[in-house]
């Protein structure tokens, strides 16, 4: 998901969401998503704080896997979450068994706690080599157990739609008013859960049609409240002198509330990439590719600087070309985010159960 290499950054994307079959497509959730998951490279490779602000990913990314849940669940639940769990753990198991080698080699010992590499209830552990690769696994611990809760979820959300979405933001309420939750594991678990969960329940009202049938007055009235709220909060408790939202609970759980509530609620006509085959073409791959891309953006990034160095030794690279630029070096990243979709992507094929593709 996205914020620069801290574990406070819930950014950007996204997880493991589902692809719907080809003839159920919603192009604005993939257009979303699509989205999404360039914010959060962007955003990890330039740590911009505005960039919450003008697209608060995680937000989004949470309640597109809510309302495809939301949708699973029309099957039996227990089926639903094997596939769910089987889409997740095999893609994270190959990312762990790459990344837990070259952590090994770089002196990592490894403890009891490795376990969460094989089930994410908590987040896996690694070394402080590894630490910006390892650190954005903190949103799939927090999508597996929305996932895990979601059957209950859907029923107590089923019973009183719209007030249980209304309080559904006081956990994190009530985590601000005590100063945050316990620390390590569990406390993690608590505040990104508590976060992110108006989000999660907003997918499932715009599965189950309730958002549809708000009126657009009282949308308009609410979200801008929501938003003002978590903007205001953001300016004036800010976080090392930053308002970065991935490190200012409340703030991102008000902002993005408002900010998801608007763009499930009004979404504009979004056919236009469809007769564009090449933008078409790589909105679907990301959409097909979305967990390969998240789990393994920041080893692009990490490698990227290892390239430049090499790089810096041809002379007529060092004379021609900006070696020395950021933007030089996210361009190489995106690169070795699409070599790591070529060679890795099929994994999530395997996953799916479907046949193993290069590209999708």
């Amino acid at each position: 998901m996205a914020g620069a290499h801290r574990r406070g950054a819930p950014m950007t994307a996204a997880p493991a969401p589902e692809v719907p079959a080809e003839g159920g497509r919603d192009r604005w959730f993939d257009a979303l998503r699509a989205f999404a998951l360039v914010r959060v490279v962007t955003y990890h490779a330039f740590g911009w704080p505005w960039l919450g602000l003008v697209f608060p990913s995680m937000g989004v990314m949470f309640a597109l896997a809510g309302s495809l849940m939301a949708r699973s669940l029309e099957r039996p639940a227990r089926q639903v979450i094997r596939g769910r769990l089987r889409r997740l753990l095999v893609p994270l198991w190959v990312f762990g068994l790459v990344l837990g080698a070259a952590m090994l080699l770089h002196g990592w010992v490894p403890g009891a706690d490795v376990l969460f590499w094989v089930l994410p209830v908590g987040d896996p552990p690694g070394d402080a080599w590894g630490e910006q690769a390892w650190a954005v696994l903190w949103y799939l611990r927090a999508y597996l157990w929305f996932v895990l809760l979601s059957p209950v979820l859907l029923r107590v959300f089923r019973l009183a739609p719209l007030p249980v979405l209304a309080l559904s933001l006081v956990p994190v309420l009530v985590l601000t008013w005590l100063g945050g939750g316990p620390d390590g594991r569990l406390g993690s678990a608590l505040s990104d859960g508590a976060v992110f969960l108006f989000c999660w329940l907003l997918g499932f009202a715009h599965r189950d049609g309730v958002l549809d049938r708000m009126r657009p007055g009282r949308v308009l009235a609410v979200a801008p409240v929501l938003l003002a709220a978590g903007g205001w909060w953001a300016l004036s408790h800010r976080a090392d002198g930053s308002y970065d939202l991935d490190d200012i609970p409340l703030a991102q759980a008000l902002w993005s509330a408002g900010f998801v509530l608007l763009l499930l609620r009004f979404r504009p006509d979004v056919g236009w990439p469809a007769r564009r085959p090449v933008w078409d073409r790589v909105v679907r791959v990301f959409n097909a590719r979305a967990v390969t891309v998240y789990l393994w953006h920041e080893v692009a990034l990490m490698l990227s600087v290892v390239v430049i160095d090499l790089m810096w030794q041809v002379p007529a690279f060092e004379t021609y070309l900006p070696l020395d630029s950021i933007w030089f070096q996210f361009g190489v990243a995106w690169v070795l985010v699409a070599a790591a979709v070529l060679l890795l992507g099929w994994v999530e094929d395997v996953a799916a159960r479907r046949r193993p593709r290069l590209l999708p």
